[in-house]
């Protein structure tokens, strides 16, 4: 069976309270052989690290741009303890889900940059790869990645230019594509994915959110209770086939290729799954 890592994937959202283990377990059925999972505010770091153990995943931990307005002035500090209580555990492969989001509204900017450059500097003392949200922030981000450069990482659900994703690749970046990247009208994001070098591509789904174009129900079907289609990281391969499509590349060979970008991004994956490997011989 090809076997997929789903680089990010929020499997301690609420929306999996009820069924976690049998998502991970569809998932797992469907080749998706390990998925990152990253945290998004202190009240998770906890969760997401037993979870990665639990299922025998990876996490990441890190505070998001959106809950920078409800995160405390010692967040940071108490990020710093946790790290260096944990990073000795080779579950743990990034920081993050952190960076700067300038679409949602009422959020600081000057707030978030202070907890994304604060977490730069973290990760360049724990030498660790970063997790980066990008929404409307590319040139902001790339700005701290020149001033504080870090061991690389990934830009999540990238959607930027042609020239941005060639400056995050020159920092050492890869690019994370999902199920945007599967609707008809995503032009500019199914160019990038087509085109831009395969070494720079890795895939995820940001389960629960971001569903592919499969699973959306517009705002007509939902107002005649019509449920919006929960993502889950077992989409991932079909996700694969479309990036597959879109570069006229077979998937096994696509699976080979992100699976060994993701562990270049995140090169603690690699021992977990040449680990995983020894355990299924």
């Amino acid at each position: 069976m090809t076997v997929w890592i789903d680089t990010h994937c929020h499997l301690d959202a609420p929306e999996f309270d009820a069924d976690r283990s049998v998502v991970r377990r569809e998932a797992a059925a469907q080749g998706v052989g390990h998925c990152v999972i990253p945290a998004v505010e202190r009240s998770n770091w906890d969760t997401v690290r037993l979870l990665a153990h639990q299922h025998g995943d990876s996490y990441a931990l890190g505070i998001h741009p959106l809950y920078t307005g409800r995160a405390g002035d010692g967040d940071v500090a108490l990020l710093e303890q946790v790290l260096a209580q944990h990073h000795a555990d080779p579950r743990l492969v990034a920081i993050g889900e952190m960076g700067l989001d300038y679409f949602v509204p009422g959020l600081d900017p000057l707030r978030q940059e202070r907890f994304y450059r604060a977490q730069l500097q973290l990760a360049r003392r724990f030498e660790l790869p970063v997790i980066l949200h990008v929404r409307r922030s590319a040139d902001k981000l790339l700005k701290g990645l020149r001033d504080l450069p870090v061991c690389g990482g990934i830009a999540h659900a990238f959607n930027g230019s042609l020239q941005q994703a060639q400056a995050f690749i020159g920092l050492g970046f890869k690019l994370g594509f999902g199920g945007a990247m599967t609707y008809d009208r995503a032009l500019q994001l199914r160019r990038l994915a087509a085109e831009l070098p395969e070494d720079a591509l890795v895939l995820e789904t940001d389960a629960p959110d971001i569903p592919p174009h499969w699973l959306y129900t517009t705002a007509a079907q939902r107002a005649e209770g019509q449920a919006q289609g929960r993502n889950a990281p077992a989409q991932l391969p079909r996700i694969a086939e479309v990036l597959a499509q879109l570069r006229g590349r077979p998937v096994a060979a696509l699976a080979q290729a992100t699976t060994a970008n993701a562990c270049a991004a995140l090169p603690r994956l690699a021992g977990l799954l040449q680990g995983h490997a020894k355990n299924e011989e």
